[in-house]
């Protein structure tokens, strides 16, 4: 909660959201609606695949499997609410609400930055040390990365939640967002956020800018091992594992720099709409069909997971 300027408590924030009932806008709904649950099903499946295949019980598919949850889990806490505040109407969120979707907004977000970049680091190894790769990615390695990615993304969660909430809020009310972002949120704030933004810079760049320098880095030993591979469907297995990591990281890095790492006064309500709807929305989606469809083993384990549906026929 928060005290206005007239001293009177401020219990709720009003979540203005992506779209008017216009008929353009509906269909856009519509159209978003379409995307969560294609990235529900896909990030679900994706993850049964993996736990019921044991050729995919690898460390590239246990990242992959976790990625898949982190995406299932961000989708989940931001597009169900947007729905129903569009089809109800309405759009108040209680400032407990708001600080919670931001704790487990960024938690997610900074999860899966560092996710992609031990991701990264196992390709490097699989291609540039392969005899070593099961030592160095060992399961016990392979969780602790994970677990590591949970630390970072929660200590970066509560940190902005916690001050992002304790600014005081008077006049407006109304969040120009489909949802709790930071940006957004302290548009709003009755004080001086210069010394905050500052932080938050600070944390983006830990955040985003170091674990993109891991995948930068391992990515261009990757590519020095594969020039120097003899064998040509070596070069071109290696390039079509590591193609569609770099996609994700693109999409994934790309939408989330131009958020978080730029100064609040070059932020515009309608253009933040658009770039995180683009990775809270679309990049989850995309996931998944970028690492199936390049994919055989992932492709067998379909097959294979159909073959044994009774609705799979003589399979």
């Amino acid at each position: 909660m928060a005290w206005a300027a007239n001293q009177t408590l401020i219990s709720h924030f009003i979540l203005l959201g992506l779209f008017t009932h216009s008929p353009l806008h509906i269909f856009f709904f519509s159209i978003i609606m379409a995307m969560f649950l294609v990235a529900f099903c896909g990030n679900g499946l994706m993850i049964l695949l993996i736990r019921m295949d044991s050729r995919l019980h690898s460390p590239m598919y246990f990242f992959l499997s976790w990625l898949s949850l982190m995406d299932l889990m961000l989708i989940s806490t931001i597009v169900p609410r947007m729905a129903a505040d569009f089809l109800l109407g309405g759009g108040s969120i209680s400032f407990t609400g708001c600080g919670l979707q931001i704790l487990f907004f960024l938690t997610l977000l900074g999860d899966e930055c560092f996710l992609l970049a031990f991701m990264a680091y196992d390709r490097y190894v699989a291609i540039s040390n392969p005899l070593r790769y099961s030592a160095v990615m060992s399961p016990r390695a392979c969780q602790l990365m994970v677990a590591g990615s949970w630390l970072f993304g929660l200590v970066d969660g509560l940190i902005q939640a916690v001050f992002t909430l304790r600014f005081p809020y008077c006049g407006s009310q109304e969040i120009d967002h489909f949802f709790c972002e930071v940006p957004a949120v302290l548009k709003l704030a009755c004080a001086d956020t210069s010394l905050y933004e500052s932080m938050i810079y600070v944390c983006c760049v830990l955040m985003l800018l170091l674990p993109f320098s891991v995948i930068s880095a391992s990515y261009l030993r990757i590519l020095v091992a594969v020039v120097h591979m003899r064998s040509a469907e070596g070069r071109q297995k290696a390039f079509a594992t590591c193609s569609s990591h770099m996609t994700v990281v693109s999409l994934f890095y790309g939408a989330a720099m131009v958020t978080y790492m730029r100064p609040q006064a070059y932020h515009s309500s309608k253009q933040d709409k658009v770039v995180s709807a683009f990775y809270t929305m679309i990049t989850p989606m995309l996931n998944p069909l970028i690492y199936s469809l390049r994919n055989k083993e992932v492709a067998g384990a379909l097959r294979n997971l159909l073959g044994k549906c009774p609705c799979g026929g003589r399979y």
